[in-house]
């Protein structure tokens, strides 16, 4: 029976929440266009206030756009009007999260982000409110309840809230064209640190990296290949240009064809001509995705000119945890 009732509430609460954001949606308006339009103006930073609950949800929106080319700051309120208020520049945009919109200690900073000239955009339930009524712009994140029992704990709201900011983040994103590589440079730790690593700072190069002129003789090349302990080497042209690329399955399938007279044989011959590759600022996940659909286990990293820079390995991908 208890565990019934558990599942009951959990089902209300996700219900709740839910028609909660659908109704967010149905609400978007001209001023969520405005507010976009505010930011990716903003020449400083987005200033994200809110106490409380609200304060919570707001160092999550922060820390959202700071992840995703936005720079922003959270400012606690009560820390503020004792001496934080130093953070504020000019050319900042300030971003208040209030449900209620009567928050005293925000209601305290009006004044100083007035005198600033500070534009403020307000995300809350009540845009009539004191606060609504005094900021640039007002997104309304009202719910009809709260998905606590009571009524009272805010849950819908701070839903609404978190997602309503991450709407703004992430169209702030596409405005910006903020792409994977730019992700990456934000996030250079952890799993997601992982799979955002460039080949460049994978691939084996210098001396690593396999490498054979193409008149190389096969007893050459089947030495390179064994030095170096990649499964293949690269075969360069008379300017250093990538002319194509030799496999340990390359070479099994050759001497099955042609037994002893393998070793008389010239790279440029027998080699594989049109070898993939990528550039060195590519990702770590591209290049496992190209080994997958290609079902290969290297991949040639070159640059502009066709140069070979160094070779990754899926061993090199595997190391990383990416599967």
């Amino acid at each position: 029976m208890e565990r019934r009732v558990s599942l009951d509430t959990a089902r209300r609460v996700l219900r709740i929440e839910a028609e909660a954001l659908t109704e967010l949606l149905q609400r978007l308006d001209a001023s969520f266009q405005r507010a976009v339009e505010m930011l990716l103006a903003c020449k400083g930073r987005v200033v994200v206030i809110g106490m409380g609950k609200s304060g919570l949800i707001g160092r999550k929106i922060a820390a959202t756009f700071s992840s995703t080319g936005t720079p922003s700051v959270f400012l606690h309120p009560a820390e503020a009007v004792h001496g934080d208020l130093g953070m504020l520049m000019r050319e900042d945009v300030v971003m208040a999260v209030t449900y209620g919109g009567e928050t005293e200690e925000i209601a305290a900073l009006l004044e100083t982000i007035k005198r600033l000239g500070l534009r403020m955009i307000t995300l809350t339930g009540h845009p009539q409110s004191t606060i609504g009524a005094a900021s640039d712009i007002t997104l309304d994140v009202s719910v009809k309840e709260e998905a606590c029992s009571l009524n009272l704990a805010p849950t819908a709201s701070t839903t609404a809230a978190m997602a309503m900011g991450d709407a703004l983040a992430v169209s702030l994103l596409d405005r910006r064209g903020f792409g994977p590589g730019d992700f990456a440079a934000l996030h250079p730790g952890g799993r997601l640190g992982k799979k955002l690593l460039r080949v460049e700072d994978l691939m084996h190069s210098g001396d690593a990296m396999p490498r054979v002129p193409i008149a190389a003789k096969m007893p050459d090349v089947i030495y390179e290949i064994s030095k170096k302990g990649l499964g293949m080497t690269t075969v360069v042209d008379g300017e250093g240009r990538l002319a194509g690329i030799l496999t340990d399955g390359d070479l099994r399938r050759l001497m099955q064809q042609r037994g002893a007279d393998t070793f008389e044989l010239v790279v440029g011959n027998c080699m594989n001509k049109t070898p993939q590759t990528l550039a060195p600022g590519e990702l770590a996940g591209s290049a496992l995705r190209i080994m997958e659909e290609r079902h290969i286990t290297s991949l040639v990293v070159t640059d502009a000119a066709k140069k070979p820079l160094g070779v990754i390995h899926l061993h090199d991908l595997w190391t990383l945890e990416l599967f």
